[in-house]
C-alpha cells in the first residue's frame, strides 16, 4: 500500500531497509543529514553528500543527477541519530538553474528493499529556493516514520546546513558543490585520441566506485525512480504530521477559478 503525502503528513515505515528515490527536472545534488532528537548536529561527518557519500546505514550518489537512489538501513545508523533528513540542492557554478521555481516539481518515493513503494511526496510550491529538505525519516516512541517536509532555502545550501546546527556551513556547502562540479567536469571530458588504447576504459564500462554501504540495500535493486504506475496497488490515506501545519492541496489536483 502506498501513502501519497502532502507537506506535514507522516507515514509509518514497516521495515528498516529502505531506498529513497528522487526524480527532479534537472540534475540536483542529493544527500542527507543525520541529526539528534532535537534536530541538530555540529558534526560535518554526519552529512552524506557527493564528496562523502557513505555513512553507517546510509549511502547517497557521488554526483548530481536528475534521478537519485539513496540506500538506508535504519538499524545501522549511528547511536544517537533520531532523524535522517534528505536534502536536495541545485549545483552551483555549472551554468544550471539558480532556483527550483522554473523546474518540474521534485518527486520523492520511499520504497522497501523489495522495491515496493511505501510513501511518496511531490514537492510543490517552490520558487526562489535553491536548496531544500525534502523528507525526513524520524523515530517516535520506537517507531520509524517518514514525514513530507518540503522546507526550502532561498539562501542556498549553506543556509540549510546552518539550520541543522552545523558549524562552518559555508565551507561544507562549498566542498559539496565542488565535489559535484568535479564530477560533472569528468563526465564531459573529451574521449581519448585515435592513438589511445581501446581497452575496458574505452568500452563505456559502468562506474563501480559507489558500493552499497554495509548493511544497506543495493541502490541498483528495484525499479526506476518516480511514481508507481502499476495497477491493482491500493492507496493508503496518510496521517497528519506530529507537528507543523499541513498543506491539504493535493499536488495532482488542479484548482479552478
Amino acid at each position: 500500500m502506498t501513502a501519497e503525502l502532502v507537506r506535514g503528513q507522516n507515514h509509518a515505515l514497516p521495515e528498516s531497509r529502505l531506498e529513497i528515490r528522487i526524480s527532479a527536472g534537472d540534475p540536483v545534488l542529493a544527500g542527507a543529514v543525520l541529526v539528534d532528537a532535537a534536530g541538530r548536529t555540529s558534526d560535518a561527518g554526519r552529512v552524506a553528500h557527493p564528496g562523502a557519500p557513505n555513512l553507517p546505514g546510509l549511502e547517497c550518489s557521488r554526483q548530481a543527477a536528475a534521478f537519485h537512489r539513496l540506500a538506508v538501513d535504519l538499524q545501522a545508523l549511528p547511536a544517537g541519530v533520531e532523524q535522517a533528513r534528505v536534502l536536495l540542492a541545485l549545483p552551483q557554478g555549472v551554468g544550471g538553474p539558480l532556483s527550483f521555481g522554473p523546474l518540474a516539481a521534485p518527486f520523492v518515493a520511499v520504497t522497501g528493499a523489495d522495491g515496493k513503494e511505501i510513501a511518496s511526496y511531490t514537492i510543490v510550491g517552490l520558487g526562489s529556493e535553491s536548496a531544500l529538505i525534502a523528507v525526513e525519516l524520524y523515530r517516535r516512541q520506537g517507531t520509524w516514520k517518514v514525514r513530507a517536509v518540503g522546507q526550502g532555502y532561498a539562501d542556498g545550501l549553506a543556509a540549510l546546513l546552518a539550520d541543522q546546527g552545523l558549524s562552518e556551513p559555508d565551507k561544507l556547502a562549498e566542498r559539496m558543490h565542488q565535489a559535484v562540479a568535479g564530477g560533472m567536469a569528468r563526465s564531459l571530458a573529451a574521449p581519448p585520441g585515435r592513438g589511445a588504447g581501446r581497452g575496458a576504459a574505452g568500452r563505456g564500462e559502468p562506474d563501480r566506485d559507489a558500493e552499497p554501504a554495509s548493511g544497506a540495500p543495493d541502490p541498483a535493486a528495484g525499479g526506476g525512480p518516480g511514481p508507481s504506475t502499476g495497477t491493482g496497488e491500493s492507496r493508503q490515506a496518510p496521517t497528519q504530521g506530529d507537528t507543523g501545519r499541513v498543506d491539504y492541496r493535493h499536488p495532482r489536483r488542479q484548482t479552478t477559478a
